[in-house]
């Protein structure tokens, strides 16, 4: 499967999923700062099946019917969390599908 992370997840998360998905960065593709529509516009474009982000508001902004490719939303860019729920987030991936999202709660860092 074809990933791409959004600027809001943490990119060191690319290196826990499974090596047999392709996973690059917004910023690897030369696509930073380009708004969510846009972005998710111009990914599957380019073929990529699966969008990671933590940026929650996207879940609301953006109408996944139609569309080629499935996001999955964290609820939290916190590396700790994200590394210790790695398991949860690669479910999302595996059960991923065109068209839906995927909201995945690992928690929220306190401050």
């Amino acid at each position: 499967m074809k990933i791409i992370l959004d600027e809001s997840a943490p990119q060191k998360l690319r290196l826990l999923i499974d090596a047999r998905h392709t996973v690059v960065t917004t910023w690897y593709q030369g696509w930073s700062g380009l708004k969510n529509g846009a972005l998710l516009n111009a990914a599957e474009l380019d073929g990529f099946e699966l969008f990671i982000t933590a940026d929650q508001e996207l879940t609301y902004q953006q109408n996944m019917d139609g569309r080629k490719i499935a996001l999955v939303v964290l609820s939290t860019n916190n590396w700790r969390l994200v590394r210790t729920h790695i398991s949860e987030i690669t479910a999302a991936i595996d059960a991923s599908a065109p068209g839906t999202f995927v909201f995945v709660d690992i928690g929220h860092a306190r401050g």
